[in-house]
This record gives structure tokens, C-alpha cells and sequence, in this order.
């Protein structure tokens, strides 16, 4: 099993990237098969859970001020017949991209919840404090790195808490308290380097490295069988339906309730039970019905007799009602 016990630095980074899923997933699926364990100490979470709010916010800045430059180069540049089909699009796909955004902060609260806790011992105390008084990294810097300090002290004990085959990775990407001094990025600071000297203990720079290190260990699980992996655990990434999409479907389904609706009333017409309506309405909803088989065809409008008629009847009306509340309606809105 890989342990990994990843920096905050390196989570907020997961957390505001566009790409965050190609790596929450894989590490979410891997450990579900329990092939790998995140390591968490406490701090990482508070650090998380403090900055989160504000990444949030920027993230969600970021999205809207990308969809405003794009409204005003539409205004500015696009087809007059076709801006306002483009601008229902985007009305519709804001704030659902705006929340998509904001699902990596939530997977990562997660992750970090469902991880191995790991706490701090006296010995890990003293150990900061000692580091603190030789000023050997992460106090090589001129500012309060108790938190950097204590991570490593923890990893260290980690380290040696586990059987001398447990492979175990650093991740950060806080280079200028962890990373070699004014060099290398991917390689430790020389005040740390003694925690990597051994093939089992890897220090990992960055969402890149991360990525390296996950193909590099699970190879074809993570790379070309990965979707049918994340598939067998029901965590694939779906795209949004858009809003086109979304209106051609209420339309099939109001028209497929409007077409049942017709053979009912047609049956009470026949029992006498309803009134026949004039000759006029009577051939328009005939031509109106008739439309409606051609276009879906005559297997695919009812009134499905296959599921028995009430559980069909009412999933198709459930359908119109799910999409009309995603278009602003109120639940059970079914007039037809």
C-alpha cells in the first residue's frame, strides 16, 4: 500500500484547478480498493478548512469574470440571430459550472475525513522545538514555521511506524520551506534530505509530481483502465447536460404525457364519460397526435403497457416534472 500524506499547499492547489478531478478521483478510487492511505494530520485539515473560504470565493470570482468577458465578446462579435439562443446557454450553464467548481473543495474535505488521523507525540513536540533552536528547515525562513515543522516530524514517525516495505511520499508544494534552498524544486531541503535517503521514502514536489508518482506505482490502473476503475465505483465525472439539451427533453416529455392524456380522454369519450369536443379541436388534436407518433414512433409513446400502466404512467410523468423543476417550475407542475 502507498501512504501519502499530502500538504495543504498541494490540496488547495487540487481544489482550484480546472484538472483537480483527473487526480481527487484516482486517489479516491484507490483508496476504496485500499491500495493506498492518506496520512492526516490535524493541522493540514485546519489549514484546509481556514483557507477554503477564500479560495472558494476566488474560484467562483474567476468563473464568473470568464463568462462576463465572454457575454461582452458575444454582444460585440456574435451572429444578432443567434445571440440570444447563446445567452439562454450561458444563463443556464453559470451557475452549474460555478458549483462544479466548488465539488474538488468538497471531495477533498472528504478524502481528508475519511484519511488515517495521524497525532502529534511529545516526542514530535520536542523534536519541532529542537529544529526550531538549530534552525535547520522549515526555520531557515524569518517567520513562524512551527505548522511546516511539525508535518515533517510527523511524517518522520510515521515513517518509522511502518514495516520497512510500506512505501511512504512527502507531497507539498511549498518549495520555499521544504524544497532545496534556491535550487531544485522536486529535490528536499538539505535539512531534510535525511528523511528521503531511503527508496521507500519519496519527497514529491506539486500536483505534478503527485501525478508521477500515482502512474509510476499503479501503471494501468491508472492510466488507460482507469474509467472502467472509477466506473466500477460509481465515481466518473459527468459533463452537464446543456441547456438545449435540457429543452429538447421536457419538450419529448410534454408531449408524450400530452399524447397519453389524449388515448385517456378518447377512452372516456368512448364509456361516455366525457364530453366530445368540437369537430374543429377534434381534428387538431387527431393531426397534433398523429405528429407526435411520427416523431417519436409508435413504440415510444405510450401507453407502455410493458411496465404496467400506472408505475410507466407515472415515471414519465415524474421525468416532465424533474425537468420542468430544473427549468424554474415548481414539483409537480404537469399541466399540459
Amino acid at each position: 500500500m502507498l501512504r501519502l500524506l499530502v500538504d495543504t499547499s498541494v490540496w488547495l492547489d487540487l481544489a482550484r484547478s480546472r484538472d483537480g478531478q483527473t487526480l481527487i478521483v484516482p486517489l479516491r478510487v484507490l483508496k476504496h480498493w485500499q491500495r493506498l492511505e492518506l496520512l492526516v494530520p490535524q493541522v493540514v485539515v485546519d489549514e484546509f478548512e481556514r483557507n477554503r473560504p477564500i479560495a472558494e470565493a476566488r474560484v467562483a470570482q474567476s468563473v464568473a469574470d470568464r463568462f462576463r468577458e465572454l457575454r461582452r465578446d458575444l454582444h460585440e462579435y456574435a451572429d444578432p440571430e443567434r445571440l440570444d439562443e447563446w445567452l439562454d446557454e450561458m444563463t443556464h450553464q453559470v451557475p452549474m459550472i460555478s458549483a462544479m467548481t466548488l465539488q474538488n473543495f468538497r471531495e477533498i474535505s472528504e478524502l481528508l475525513a475519511a484519511g488515517q488521523r495521524l497525532a502529534p507525540t511529545t516526542a514530535d513536540h520536542e523534536q519541532v522545538i529542537r529544529r526550531a533552536l538549530d534552525k535547520r528547515a522549515p526555520f531557515h525562513l524569518p517567520k513562524n514555521s512551527v505548522a511546516d515543522a511539525l508535518l515533517m516530524e510527523l511524517y518522520r514517525s510515521a515513517l518509522h511506524g511502518f514495516d520497512a516495505d510500506e512505501q511512504l511520499c512527502f507531497v507539498t508544494a511549498n518549495y520555499m520551506d521544504f524544497s532545496a534552498w534556491k535550487g531544485d524544486r522536486r529535490v528536499p531541503h538539505l535539512d531534510l534530505a535525511e528523511l528521503f535517503d531511503e527508496p521507500r521514502s519519496r519527497y514529491v514536489y506539486g500536483m505534478d509530481g503527485l501525478r508521477t508518482v500515482l502512474a509510476a506505482d499503479f501503471g494501468e490502473e491508472f492510466g488507460e483502465e482507469f474509467d472502467e476503475l472509477a466506473e466500477e465505483v460509481h465515481l466518473v465525472h459527468e459533463e452537464p447536460r446543456t441547456f438545449g439539451e435540457i429543452l429538447q427533453a421536457e419538450q419529448e416529455y410534454f408531449d408524450k404525457v400530452w399524447y397519453v392524456r389524449h388515448l385517456i380522454h378518447l377512452e372516456r369519450e368512448s364509456a361516455g364519460h366525457a364530453d366530445a369536443p368540437t369537430p374543429e379541436i377534434q381534428a387538431q388534436a387527431h393531426a397534433a397526435a398523429q405528429a407526435i407518433v411520427e416523431l417519436y414512433g409508435a413504440d415510444n409513446v405510450g401507453p407502455w403497457d410493458d411496465w404496467g400502466w400506472g408505475w410507466g404512467w407515472g415515471f414519465v410523468n415524474g421525468k416532465l416534472s424533474a425537468l420542468r423543476w430544473v427549468l424554474g417550475s415548481e414539483w409537480d407542475f404537469l399541466d399540459t
